[in-house]
C-alpha cells in the first residue's frame, strides 16, 4: 500500500478531535466548520494525512453514544476525503469505522487495537483499509489501574508480545500484512517511565515486522519532564519544543509516522533533520 511505504521521513498525521473533552485542545474544533478549517490549516501545514476523531481518550473520560461519535466525525471525513485528504479515522467501534470508510477514510486508526470491538477487524479486512493498531488494555476511566509491567523484560516486552497477540488476531481476521501499522500506545495503560522506555527502544517494536506510529504530542508525561520548580506539570499548550525533540528521536530510529497536533513544528524539526543528513557538496567531493 503506497500510504505506508518508506518516505525520507516520518510521515506525520494532524489530529483533529472533534470533540468537547479534548485533553489537547479544550474542544476548539468541536464542530464540523471549527474541525474542518483546522483540518485544513494543517494540510497547508504540511500534514500527511489527517487523523479525525469523535470520542475523547483522555484518563478519566467517558465514551459517548455511537451516534455522537458518527455526527462529529462522518461530516468532517466526508469533507476532507472530497477534497482530496488522506483521511484517517480514530475510533474503536466497528459501526463508526464502516461509515468512516465509506465517508472516504483510508485508515481506521483504534486505539484499542480491535479489543474494545472485535468486529472492527472485520470491516477493516472487507474495505482493504489500513489499520493502525495501538497498545491498549482498558477504556480511559480505568486505564490508570493497568499500568504494571512486573514481567521480565518489563513495558518493552510486554508491549511487544501483547501486540503480536494482536497481529494475529488481525491475519485471521483477513487484513493484509502490509495494511498493518502498530502503535505503542504512548500514555495509554503507562506512567511515565514506561513511556520513556519505549522511546528509547522503539528498534524492539518495529522487530515485530510493521511501520510504527507514535504519538507523545502534547502528552502528560511531556509535562511532568517540564515541570516547573513547584512540581506543576507545564501546560498542555506549551509541549511543543519537547514533542519537537521526541520526534526527531522517532525520526532517527525510522518510524513509519509521527501523530502530532502541531504539524508545522513537527516539519520543521524534520526538515533540519533532514538538511543536517544531507552529504554537502563539498562533502560529497572529498
Amino acid at each position: 500500500m503506497q500510504l505506508l511505504s518508506p518516505l525520507a521521513r516520518p510521515r506525520v498525521m494532524g489530529v483533529v478531535n472533534v470533540t468537547p473533552d479534548s485533553f489537547s485542545d479544550g474542544g476548539r474544533y468541536a464542530t464540523s466548520d471549527t474541525a474542518i478549517a483546522h483540518a485544513r490549516q494543517l494540510l497547508a501545514d504540511g500534514a500527511d494525512l489527517l487523523d479525525i476523531g469523535g470520542e475523547s481518550t483522555r484518563p478519566g473520560a467517558t465514551r459517548p453514544l455511537v451516534g455522537e461519535e458518527l455526527d462529529r466525525v462522518i461530516p468532517v471525513i466526508r469533507a476532507l476525503a472530497d477534497e482530496g485528504a488522506v483521511v484517517s479515522v480514530d475510533t474503536m467501534r466497528a459501526e463508526v469505522a464502516a461509515a468512516a470508510i465509506e465517508a472516504g477514510a483510508a485508515v481506521v486508526n483504534d486505539v484499542s487495537g480491535g479489543l474494545a470491538d472485535p468486529r472492527i477487524l472485520e470491516v477493516v479486512a472487507a474495505a482493504g483499509a489500513a489499520y493502525v493498531a495501538m497498545h491498549w488494555r482498558a477504556h480511559s476511566d480505568r486505564m490508570r489501574d493497568h499500568a504494571v509491567y512486573d514481567g521480565p523484560g518489563g513495558v518493552v516486552a510486554a508491549v511487544c508480545a501483547e501486540l503480536a497477540e494482536r497481529v494475529e488476531a488481525m491475519l485471521a481476521a483477513g487484513i493484509a500484512p502490509d495494511r498493518i501499522v502498530l502503535d505503542p500506545g504512548l500514555g495509554f495503560a503507562k506512567r511515565a517511565h514506561h513511556n520513556w522506555a519505549l522511546l528509547r527502544d522503539l528498534g524492539a517494536l518495529q522487530a515485530l515486522g510493521h511501520p510504527v506510529l507514535v504519538g507523545a504530542s502534547r502528552k502528560s508525561f511531556l509535562g511532568t519532564l517540564l515541570a516547573g520548580s513547584d512540581g506543576t506539570p507545564r501546560p498542555v499548550d506549551q509541549r511543543e519544543h519537547a514533542n519537537s525533540a521526541v520526534s526527531v528521536h522517532c525520526a532517527r530510529q525510522g518510524v513509519w509516522g509521527l501523530r502530532v497536533h502541531d504539524v508545522r513544528a513537527t516539519r520543521d524539526a524534520l526538515a533540519v533533520l533532514e538538511e543536517l543528513d544531507r552529504t554537502a557538496p563539498e562533502e560529497a567531493s572529498q
